[in-house]
């Protein structure tokens, strides 16, 4: 499938605009995601038709705890990413074309296909998933077109380093996405990711700005992001950047692909983030991948009352009066949060 958002360059060369990343393209090569190929001067989408991971699934599994909690989301996902992180936990599709000799694994899907399966199965999102939705933009921009005019909203789970032009592309049919801010620091961008921070926080701002509904996930490595000082001006960047209405969600860790010389997150790393965005104001804070936590609950900003009970992706209760507290009346962010 031929790519969108690229430019002629010279010699054959093609300048890629999906990502952060601008990759200049030679004939017969790839760019940093490996499944955008130059072929005699056009850009062709390797995933473009074709989807490797395809399920219905909570839409708290995202996480999305403030987007119509307790509801499906028909998730799919390519192979491929623009990153490189040590730790991806998902590196056995996402850096499948870098670890196996190019390989591109999937089923050719079209997107009425996946809209009318959504449907079927009483989703109330497709969410783009499993590895970084960017690189496959063009499947990802048709489907969650064709989804709103069925009446299905659309959220990204994303490294947030696309290009300006491909959100904008995307935004009118974006309702949501989960941007993984992985640190407040360049240096680990630089040595975990292959990346750099400065674009993933420009694109949190332009979400805001354009009226999508973010919610931010940081993974606490040990040793590598969970510095209280570090922790203490990510959780500002959010409360003065974003919103203090924007949840910000702080996952455990556990060793896996190439970072494996690190122990799993200690609860107590975990609870003393989760306290640090308590303090920076924000009024939705976390802690993942630790079934059994009373902080995978939502509480109300405004009188303490747990609102919806949570247990690992499941919701127990959910005692939300349409958007709002049933004891102070309390306004609680999100979409879709009275059902």
């Amino acid at each position: 499938m031929e790519a969108k958002l690229f430019e002629a360059a010279v010699e054959n060369q093609l300048r890629c605009q999906l990502c952060r990343h601008n990759c200049l393209i030679k004939d017969g090569q790839r760019g940093i995601c490996n499944v955008r190929e130059n072929r005699e001067g056009r850009l062709y989408s390797l995933v473009g038709d074709r989807v490797v991971a395809r399920h219905v699934d909570p839409i708290e599994k995202k996480p999305l705890f403030h987007v119509f909690p307790d509801s499906l989301a028909y998730s799919i996902g390519t192979v491929g990413c623009n990153f490189r992180c040590r730790f991806c936990q998902n590196a056995d599709i996402s850096q499948m074309p870098v670890d196996n000799k190019g390989r591109i694994a999937g089923s050719r899907i079209d997107t009425e296909a996946i809209v009318k399966d959504a449907l079927k199965t009483g989703c109330k999102t497709i969410a783009y998933t499993y590895n970084e939705p960017t690189v496959f933009f063009e499947l990802a921009w048709e489907t969650a077109r064709l989804a709103h005019q069925q009446g299905l909203k659309n959220v990204f789970v994303t490294n947030g380093y696309m290009s300006e032009t491909a959100l904008e592309m995307i935004s009118p049919f974006l309702d949501a996405a989960n941007v993984d801010l992985k640190a407040f620091s360049d240096e680990f961008y630089k040595n975990q990711c292959g990346a750099r921070l400065a674009p993933v926080k420009e694109t949190l701002g332009r979400m805001k700005t354009l009226d999508i509904w973010v919610e931010v996930t940081t993974l606490l490595i040990p040793g590598l992001n969970d510095d209280s000082a570090e922790l203490r001006a990510l959780a500002d960047f959010i409360a003065k950047a974003l919103g203090s209405e924007t949840p910000w969600h702080v996952s455990r860790f556990h060793p896996c692909y190439r970072l494996t010389d690190r122990p799993p997150t200690p609860l107590e790393t975990l609870r003393r983030a989760r306290e640090i965005g308590i303090q920076a104001g924000l009024k939705y804070v976390y802690t993942g991948n630790v079934p059994g936590e009373r902080s995978e609950w939502t509480y109300c900003h405004g009188c303490g009352e747990p609102l919806i009970l949570r247990r690992g992706f499941a919701v127990s209760e959910n005692r939300l009066r349409g958007s709002r507290c049933p004891e102070c009346g309390a306004f609680i962010h999100g979409v879709g949060m009275g059902g």
